[in-house]
């Protein structure tokens, strides 16, 4: 399956609990921190959740 990394380009600050949760959940934790996943439903629901936060790319 492919894979694809996530990238936290913007900070959680003034974002709402749940958009903060699911970066963590992606395992980001500062700004420039990325995180390689499997591109599955999963993942890229949780990235569509905090799109205006990350940066996403192809492996």
């Amino acid at each position: 399956m492919a894979q694809i990394k996530v990238t936290l380009v913007k900070s959680t600050i003034g974002s709402t609990q749940t958009q903060k949760a699911t970066v963590a959940a992606l395992g980001l934790k500062k700004i420039r921190s990325f995180r390689v996943h499997e591109d599955t439903p999963s993942v890229r629901g949780q990235i569509k959740k905090v799109s205006h936060l990350v940066k996403v790319e192809n492996v």
